[in-house]
């Protein structure tokens, strides 16, 4: 069934009291109905502008699709055929801007909320990952050529995890002293 509302689901977010004490994110993320909801909104036209809108090409769609049928773990699994990030771009990837701007359903409203529901499906995974559940991505034979990547940011793990499913060898180093580190120097 079509959630024919012109308006996206709106995402929860802590109040101003209460952030004012802490440093977790505003926005609180979809609940489960929440997220269904929005996905539902979702035309599911054959044409596809929201992947050619999206500069990694994710199957938008079909992880919405997903969603919708309440199947998270497809949705996640669809999404890291394309990003090995989703919690990162699922937050800070402009989506108004690019598969957002051009969702059919913004020619009649407020196009689908894309990045919220792909930020749904990443905590999702994130909370539920299991040794079971982790699929790993298929990679080419090594080649024999190394790389060095310099920074464990988003950056430098997204850059080496596409470099190692193309069979490169990969050696990230970090000044810090945990890997990711450069993301949470600011912090």
């Amino acid at each position: 069934m079509k959630n024919l509302n012109k308006k996206q689901v709106p995402m929860q977010e802590q109040s101003a009291e209460e952030r004012k004490h802490n440093f977790n994110e505003v926005p609180l993320g979809y609940s489960k109905e929440e997220a269904i909801l929005e996905a539902s909104r979702c035309l599911q036209c054959p044409t596809h502008p929201c992947i050619e809108g999206c500069p990694v090409h994710i199957n938008i769609p079909s992880f919405i699709k997903a969603i919708k049928e309440d199947n998270v773990q497809l949705a996640i699994d669809v999404i890291h055929e394309s990003d090995s990030l989703p919690a990162i771009t699922g937050r800070v990837c402009p989506q108004e801007d690019q598969c957002q701007a051009v969702c059919i359903m913004g020619k009649v409203g407020e196009p689908i909320a894309i990045g919220r529901l792909e930020q749904y499906a990443a905590d999702y995974d994130l909370k539920n990952r299991t040794e079971e559940n982790i699929k790993l991505p298929d990679k080419e034979k090594l080649n024999g050529k190394k790389v060095a990547i310099v920074g464990s940011g988003p950056a430098g793990l997204a850059c080496a995890g596409d470099l190692v499913k193309n069979g490169y060898n990969v050696t990230i180093f970090e000044g810090f002293h945990k890997t990711g580190s450069t993301c949470l120097r600011n912090t």
